[in-house]
């Protein structure tokens, strides 16, 4: 049972007054509700709303995007578990702003099955895709996001490798030859600013390539656009769809060559050969030299091969070449390399989603339930990422979440949140000191001993 909670002063102040209310809580605020205060101020939160279709009841009163920003929010202040979903919000100034809650008393609070059995509606499709339609058709428009450089990139997602029960996992050996069980997950970052945005995702079985499960992404996403840049890995390397995003979208790869490559092998021994090298730009132990017309080097299944340039990247302490190539023929050998570097930026990200946002940390092998906390901690992330775009939240760029709150120190005086059945009503120190000389005895006595 879910139930929805009100705001609603005046009957608060009554119970009060007579001894009915339920319980009271201190407001407690820290970084993560000042993010998420910013995001309903900037209108984020309102984007939630249209997140997936609402399968429920006709008469259903709980808006979907309280549930959502609940659930966000328990993510933001590491409460793992479902239960701690209606306890995530006790900031008055955020409470005051949805002008909801869900009910937490002994009698309506949310239960872990509350939720399982809403999420159990939805298939783990309709959970992911609620992420990339909300970012695109909502949150990127009302932010007046628009990124012109792209970066893809696939990262593992672990579970317990003798659980057999997550569905949908599958097992193959990981980077250091050992058995690992999972999925995978392809992002596609945007740059904005000095931060970046997860603009859209696909999620598989651990076992699938790169390649497969981001192909399709690259071929319909809407956030790519004509002019815009693509990074990329090794791990994508397929001349057909570098062709067919040139040629039909309009957008220039940057990707570096495996050593196989015969493109690899002329980059190398024309840059040998001409002898013409300069300054690496971030590297002092590399030396760097264009090459040019490659195209006719790499060659794919169905023709109509657009034009590739090179760059080539000498280390001259191992005597190690690297070719990093692009579709972008107005660009230099220094421009190709500066704009590959922006790559980690995605490494970093899943870093963070992993190591402090426990990404992996799943309470459940049921696929919806899995996919749901993924696209919690992405929303969260995001707006983490968001917060960082804003004048209140600049000064945190470059630093993550959990640093953040550790140091965190709230400038906000104490309220009081009084609950009564569905409705709760928030009330500064000093409006509480003036209700309680108004009480009757009883009344003060019970406050008195809440409140020790």
């Amino acid at each position: 049972m879910i139930k929805i909670c009100k705001q609603n002063q005046d009957d608060i102040l009554k119970k009060i007054y007579s001894n009915e209310f339920d319980r009271v809580e201190i407001s407690q605020s820290n970084f993560a509700d000042d993010i998420i205060l910013s995001m309903y101020n900037n209108g984020i939160i309102d984007c939630l709303a249209n997140s997936i279709i609402d399968k429920r009841a006709k008469n259903t009163t709980i808006p979907f995007n309280l549930i959502m920003i609940l659930s966000i929010a328990a993510k933001m202040k590491s409460k793992t578990s479902l239960s701690d979903i209606p306890y995530a919000i006790t900031d008055h100034r955020t409470l005051s702003k949805l002008g909801y809650n869900i009910a937490n008393t002994e009698n309506g609070i949310m239960r872990e099955s509350s939720l399982r059995f809403l999420l159990g509606k939805y298939d783990s499709e309709e959970i992911l895709k609620s992420y990339n339609n909300t970012v695109q058709k909502y949150i990127m428009k009302n932010s007046g996001i628009c990124p012109d450089i792209h970066i893809l990139d696939c990262t593992e997602i672990s579970v317990n490798i003798d659980n057999k029960n997550y569905e949908e996992s599958s097992v193959t050996k990981n980077k250091y030859g050992d058995a690992d069980r999972g999925y995978k997950l392809a992002t596609l970052r945007g740059l904005v600013n000095d931060t970046g945005i997860i603009e859209e995702i696909r999620f598989g079985a651990m076992n699938i390539h790169d390649f497969k499960l981001s192909k399709e992404m690259l071929r319909t996403t809407a956030v790519l656009k004509p002019g815009d840049i693509l990074i990329e890995d090794r791990g994508f390397l397929d001349r057909d769809l570098i062709n067919y995003l040139k040629i039909k979208r309009g957008v220039d790869t940057f990707i570096p060559l495996k050593t196989n490559m015969t493109a690899y092998q002329i980059a190398v021994t024309a840059a040998q050969l001409d002898n013409v090298w300069e300054e690496h730009p971030s590297r002092k132990n590399h030396k760097i030299a264009f090459v040019s017309d490659l195209g006719q080097y790499w060659t794919g299944k169905n023709g109509d091969d657009v034009a590739i340039n090179a760059v080539v990247s000498w280390d001259t302490d191992s005597d190690n070449f690297f070719v990093f190539v692009t579709t972008d023929t107005n660009v230099d050998a220094r421009q190709i390399i500066m704009t590959y570097e922006l790559r980690p930026e995605i490494e970093e990200d899943y870093r963070q989603l992993k190591d402090f946002w426990n990404l992996e940390d799943f309470k459940s092998t049921k696929l919806n339930m899995i996919t749901f906390h993924i696209i919690i901690t992405l929303f969260g992330y995001l707006f983490f990422q968001l917060y960082i775009l804003t004048s209140d939240g600049e000064k945190y760029t470059h630093k993550s979440l959990p640093i953040i709150l550790k140091n965190y120190q709230s400038k906000q005086m104490p309220y009081l949140i009084f609950y009564a059945n569905s409705e709760f009503g928030i009330f500064s120190i000093i409006e509480f000191a003036k209700i309680y000389y108004h009480c009757c005895d009883n009344s003060q006595e019970r406050l008195g001993y809440l409140l020790c």
